[in-house]
């Protein structure tokens, strides 16, 4: 992944409502929260001004104008610059070209299960299969709740986020089909290894089921 001059996700957000019009970082905060973004990617509120400073530093953005809304602090108006819009665009390509090189918390995780044996890691992923449901549920929800007033361009992460979870969740549920029948090679080996703390001698035990 390429190294840029404003790496926090909150800029690639930041870009893409002043993209549209110049906007004072408030109502960027309130545009982007009204849009869900925060379901799109990480983001930090907390740092949003540091962001709209890191832009504007880097000439991806600049000043416009400062108002006045009544008795409220001046605020800065700032809009995107023909950088800015070409560093937006990069940013975009790269995302959707590119595959992520960091691996996801959960292929951590199962990397390291064998210290939680065969019945803990069935109990954890038949929590973790029931939490996928209910959130490919929810995200079903919401797509058809969206569908009758947004175009399906707009709507395609929401989309990518259903396929996600359900394609995880078959992938959980076979995977424990194969720890609950012990079909799962080794998985003897496996439950002797938790309970006893000895790693066999032969790895051929976690290969070919006694």
């Amino acid at each position: 992944m390429k190294r840029r001059k404003v790496g926090n996700m909150l800029g690639l957000a930041v870009l893409s409502v002043v993209l549209e019009r110049p906007m004072h970082p408030y109502e960027m905060a309130a545009v982007l929260k009204q849009r869900g973004k925060d379901a799109d990617m990480p983001i930090k509120w907390g740092s949003l001004y540091t962001v709209v400073a890191n832009l504007e530093k880097h000439g991806f953005i600049e000043a416009v104008e400062s108002v006045k809304d009544g008795g409220r602090p001046e605020r800065t108006v700032y809009r995107i610059t023909p950088a800015g819009r070409e560093e937006f665009e990069d940013w975009v390509r790269e995302l959707v070209g590119t595959v992520d090189p960091e691996p996801p918390r959960f292929r951590s995780g199962l990397s390291m299960m064998g210290v939680l044996g065969p019945d803990q890691t069935i109990s954890r992923l038949r929590q973790r299969l029931g939490e996928l449901d209910e959130r490919a549920g929810k995200q079903r929800a919401v797509l058809e709740q969206l569908r009758p007033m947004m175009p399906r361009v707009f709507l395609i992460e929401v989309e990518y986020d259903i396929a996600m979870t359900e394609a995880e969740a078959r992938w959980v549920r076979g995977f424990l089909d194969e720890l609950t029948s012990g079909a799962l090679p080794g998985i003897d080996a496996w439950r002797r290894y938790y309970e006893t703390g000895e790693f066999p001698d032969d790895l051929g035990e976690f290969v070919e089921q006694e």
